[in-house]
Parts: C-alpha cells; sequence; structure tokens
C-alpha cells in the first residue's frame, strides 16, 4: 500500500494550503470512515463542479480554484485521501461528449472531440478497493438541475451527469461505491497508481489551437452555465 500514499507533483499533499485544509476540518483526528465520509463531501461539496485550465493541474491549485470537474476534483480528492494515511489510486476512462451537452453548448459543442478523459478514485477501506465518483457534482448544482428535469425519474445524460437514477443517483457514501457519470463511459484506460501516471499516458484530445480556445474562452462559457443552472 505505500505506493498509493507517496506523495508526487500532482498529490502535492505538503503544500501549506492542504495542511491547513486538514489541520482546520480536524480529519486527521477521525476513524478511516470517518476521514474517507469528510473528505468525500468537502470535495464534492466545498469544491464546486466546474471547469479547471487543465486536467494536469496540482492539488493545491484545484483547491485554491475552489471548482473542478472529474479529473481536477479527483485530484484533490486523492492528495486529501493519501495526507491522512488512506491509500488511492486513479481509474482511467473516456467519455462520449454527450454527456457535457448543456454545460458545453453551440459552436464549442461541436468542436469538442467524441471522447473526454474522465477518471474516478479508486479507494482502499476494510480490505476492499472502492470506486468514488459520485465526488463531481456538487450537491446545490444537482439539486437546481434536478428541479429543471422534474418530470425525468430514469436515466439522464448532459449537463455533467450520466446516471440511470436521475432523481437518486449514487453519490452519498457510506463504505459503498459512488457514481454520478458512470453511464456515459466510452472506453476503459485502466488503473494508475498516481494521477501523473495517468496524465502522461492519457491527455485530452484537442490539439493546441483548441487547447488554446478552451483555456482562453471555452471553459469560461461552461463555467457561466454551471452558475446559471446553479443560481436558478
Amino acid at each position: 500500500m505505500k505506493r498509493y500514499l507517496e506523495e508526487t507533483a500532482l498529490l502535492d499533499y505538503f503544500h501549506p494550503h492542504i495542511q491547513q485544509i486538514i489541520s482546520a476540518q480536524g480529519w486527521t483526528r477521525l476513524t478511516k470512515k470517518e476521514q474517507i465520509l469528510g473528505i468525500y463531501n468537502y470535495v464534492r461539496d466545498t469544491i464546486l463542479f466546474g471547469y479547471n485550465r487543465a486536467d494536469d493541474i496540482p492539488a493545491s491549485e484545484v483547491l485554491m480554484n475552489g471548482y473542478g470537474q472529474c479529473n481536477t476534483k479527483g485530484v484533490l480528492f486523492m492528495a486529501l485521501l493519501r495526507a491522512v494515511g488512506v491509500p488511492c489510486r486513479m481509474h482511467g476512462f473516456t467519455i462520449h461528449k454527450q454527456l457535457q451537452k448543456g454545460a458545453m453548448k453551440g459552436w464549442y459543442y461541436g468542436l469538442s472531440p467524441k471522447e473526454i478523459l474522465h477518471s474516478w478514485v479508486e479507494v482502499f477501506h476494510e480490505n476492499q478497493w472502492l470506486n468514488l465518483e459520485g465526488f463531481i457534482l456538487d450537491i446545490p448544482y444537482l439539486t437546481k438541475l434536478q428541479s429543471k428535469f422534474k418530470d425525468c425519474e430514469g436515466s439522464f445524460c448532459g449537463y455533467g451527469i450520466a446516471t440511470d437514477n436521475f432523481q437518486s443517483p449514487a453519490i452519498y457514501w457510506n463504505e459503498n461505491d459512488t457514481y454520478v457519470q458512470k453511464e456515459g463511459i466510452a472506453r476503459d484506460l485502466g488503473i494508475y497508481e498516481s494521477p501523473d501516471d495517468f496524465f502522461a499516458r492519457h491527455q485530452q484530445n484537442l490539439g493546441t489551437i483548441r487547447r488554446g480556445v478552451y483555456q482562453s474562452l471555452v471553459r469560461h462559457l461552461m463555467n457561466r452555465n454551471i452558475r446559471q443552472i446553479r443560481e436558478m
């Protein structure tokens, strides 16, 4: 398990801002289950759903941004878990771009690749690996989305969610797997000891020009769309 506890360039859990949050939240004084639950809920709801400048940014930057998506919130989640001694690793995938429709729309949805890089975090707890993906969308955003599409009671794909139970997705953790984008998965890219390893082998299929447009414009449009739903 030692390799699943190591600090890396992305999992920079000795960064002062990360250590400050750990101290303020009192996670080191809790049981392992309480640590996982506390960190899970913090990353899900305190770190809002939104799009950062890139996937491969360090946990400290995600924390300072105060928002993130599957890959970046996963990096922060892993850093916090490892900082308190909970082993974890990353499982990589691609998802169908339809999952982003609504958050991403118009011309920039048309220009986005058909498959988008995705990941969830696997946590070792009580002698088993658990799949944790349900931390991606914060509860206020998800609640407003459910209200906007209140007539949908089964499967839903769009606005950052892909689930077969839209009104009650498996996002609450009690020693179980959690999911919120699983039904949008296209390809399984395997398990990695760290996000550093994952992103060294896989990047979003954007190209130089589209990457620049995403960083300077598209992600801000997407974050505006998400804020408008959260503030409805």
